[in-house]
């Protein structure tokens, strides 16, 4: 019996771990991953081959990141994810929460305009391209909070309480659209936040950890109304197969518990990389003024010390 017109059989076995995660899953991601990894890998042994340094922590994340989509698509996880509420909220955790982090702290973009080769004087390639794109108005406007947030916080209530969710989950397209979109909106909500690649939108370390918890207690609020909720609200895991051997609505409070947990993992580790990357700007800056002391002979200090005395003479 198929599932929606999915394609995807309804009498699969009770969920473990091992079924979940056995290899298998949407070619599409697969295809995705692999060209991701390709590309990344080529940017980053250019770099070292011509003598540049590229962090190896950097090709970690990205790595990681990669794999996590692996994780939640190519894999069983996508097939019970189709008939089992918590396991799709797995799925939908890790792709919009998780997936982007990583991939954002691996700095791809930054890797690119490093790597990419300039077209010359008049005409524009690959690397051209991009820069065009990072300065364009649309990236202002898609990267503002004023657009991401509401856009991170539409993703859950916007979608699952409303008739979209039981559409998209349908077919196999709308099912890849959608996972698409949360990967895509994870990334644009966390870029300007992580603040690792060049971008138009650039706050302050302050107003990141503002924008950080903006989204993050939606999450919590979205998990506790699925966890509290007395009947299933979700009409594609409102009569799951027989064969899984679960209830619809403990499935449902489980899922809520899953969306409101996540919400709390993602915003932990952001603040860890926001403390660090603020230490570490903090260092750069300090190395400057050394620098720029030991190249002026401290003119600055003298200065200050001069502004001092005159103060002192006038109140004799």
């Amino acid at each position: 019996m198929d599932h929606g017109g999915h394609g995807m059989m309804m009498d699969l076995p009770p969920f473990t771990l091992a079924r979940g995660l056995a290899f298998g899953g949407d070619p599409f991601f697969l295809v995705g991953c692999v060209l991701a990894l390709a590309l990344y890998g080529w940017a980053a042994v250019r770099l070292w081959r011509r003598g540049d340094r590229w962090p190896v922590g950097r090709l970690v994340a990205f790595v990681a990141g990669v794999l996590t989509v692996v994780v939640a698509m190519c894999t069983g996880l996508n097939d019970y994810g189709m008939v089992m509420f918590s396991v799709h909220m797995v799925q939908h955790m890790i792709i919009s929460m998780v997936s982007p982090i990583l991939l954002l702290l691996g700095a791809p973009v930054t890797l690119a305009l490093r790597a990419l080769p300039a077209a010359g004087r008049g005409r524009k390639g690959p690397r051209e391209l991009l820069v065009a794109l990072l300065h364009s108005r649309y990236m202002r406007i898609i990267t503002h909070p004023v657009f991401t947030i509401p856009l991170f916080i539409a993703s859950l209530y916007g979608l699952y309480f409303t008739p979209l969710f039981d559409f998209l989950m349908g077919s196999k397209v709308g099912h890849i659209a959608m996972m698409v979109h949360f990967l895509a909106v994870g990334l644009v909500f966390f870029w300007p936040i992580m603040g690792v690649d060049p971008g138009p939108h650039r706050p302050g370390y302050v107003m990141r950890m503002l924008e950080l918890f903006a989204g993050m207690p939606f999450h919590a609020f979205f998990g506790i109304a699925l966890m509290m909720a007395s009947a299933p609200m979700i009409g594609t895991f409102e009569h799951p197969p027989g064969s899984l051997g679960i209830d619809a609505l403990s499935d449902q409070n489980a899922a809520g518990g899953i969306a409101w947990a996540f919400s709390e993992v993602p915003s932990v580790i952001v603040l860890v990389a926001l403390v660090y990357q603020w230490y570490k700007s903090d260092q750069r800056q300090a190395r400057r003024d050394d620098r720029t002391a030991d190249r002026d002979g401290d003119q600055e200090l003298a200065a200050y010390n001069a502004y001092l005395a005159s103060l002192q003479a006038r109140g004799r």
